[in-house]
């Protein structure tokens, strides 16, 4: 049996383990949670690593730890998308005054539409870059406004806090909007907007990425999960894909470990207390 290990290129103890697993009767939920993870890879494109994978396993009565989730996704043939590094838009060397740090890191919030956060990425298409502003409410993580453009200036920024606004409706002076140093968030244009909603304004630390680091996060996982596995699109079905990725995806059935595992759809609708009932 040495011989024969040493032949095959296994240890004796991997060997007996995969004679135990022949010999074991088939397990019926074994297999349905094969099959399970298959379906879950699918449904979230991909994105899930094992933790997330637990989660939902869980959530289907299935009593699965990350570990065990990472077997199941082995044995399901299951791949999981990874990131790229991304290109720098920030040029925060301009001679605009900039806003003091209200947020200091502190991304926890109590209620909807009390900070939102905001920044700009590019996007390479088939006819050249594709600059995306977002605004993201940090209470739920949810994006809530955006905007497109071949030009990397100042209205692209203002038309996705613009849309924000229209869309959430938040009362005057509660809100505060926190950004890097970049130009267009320090434009007059930018400051004039917030000031007519009544806004106050809030900038990162000079080459602190930390500062905000979810709207980082967001589009790492746009990135990721969406626009490098469609890089021979044009800028129309760029902007659609983006669109889809935030309303239909994002926003809508991406689970979130600082929500409980919720969607930000989720999370608005039931707040913290879903995940402990």
């Amino acid at each position: 049996m040495k011989m024969l290990c040493r032949v095959l290129g296994v240890s004796r103890g991997g060997f007996y383990a995969f004679l135990r697993r022949q010999e074991r009767a088939p397990d019926p939920e074994h297999e349905e949670q094969i099959e399970w993870v298959q379906d879950l890879a699918e449904a979230s494109d991909h994105i899930d690593g094992s933790r997330r994978m637990a989660e939902s396993l869980q959530k289907l009565g299935y009593r699965v730890g990350r570990h065990q989730a990472r077997r199941l996704m082995r044995e399901a043939g299951v791949w999981v998308r990874y990131r790229r590094r991304y290109r720098v838009t920030t040029n925060s060397k301009h001679g605009q005054p900039v806003f003091e740090n209200r947020l200091q890191c502190q991304f926890a919030v109590e209620a909807p539409d009390q900070v939102y956060a905001g920044d700009i990425t590019s996007v390479w298409t088939a006819q050249g870059w594709l600059y995306l502003a977002v605004v993201i409410d940090l209470y739920a993580r949810k994006v809530v406004g955006w905007s497109m453009g071949r030009r990397l200036n100042s209205a692209l920024v203002c038309d996705a806090l613009q849309m924000a606004l229209w869309r959430r409706r938040p009362p005057k002076g509660q809100l505060v909007h926190h950004s890097d140093r970049g130009l267009q968030y320090a434009s007059r244009a930018f400051r004039k907007r917030l000031d007519a909603h009544g806004i106050a304004g809030s900038m990162s630390r000079k080459g602190n990425c930390w500062d905000n680091a979810v709207v980082e996060r967001f589009f790492g996982s746009l990135k990721s999960e969406r626009i490098h596995w469609r890089s021979d699109q044009t800028r129309e079905e760029a902007r659609a894909d983006i669109v889809d990725y935030i309303t239909m995806f994002y926003n809508g059935r991406r689970l979130h470990s600082y929500l409980g595992y919720q969607s930000p759809d989720a999370f608005e609708r039931n707040g913290r207390l879903a995940n402990a009932a």
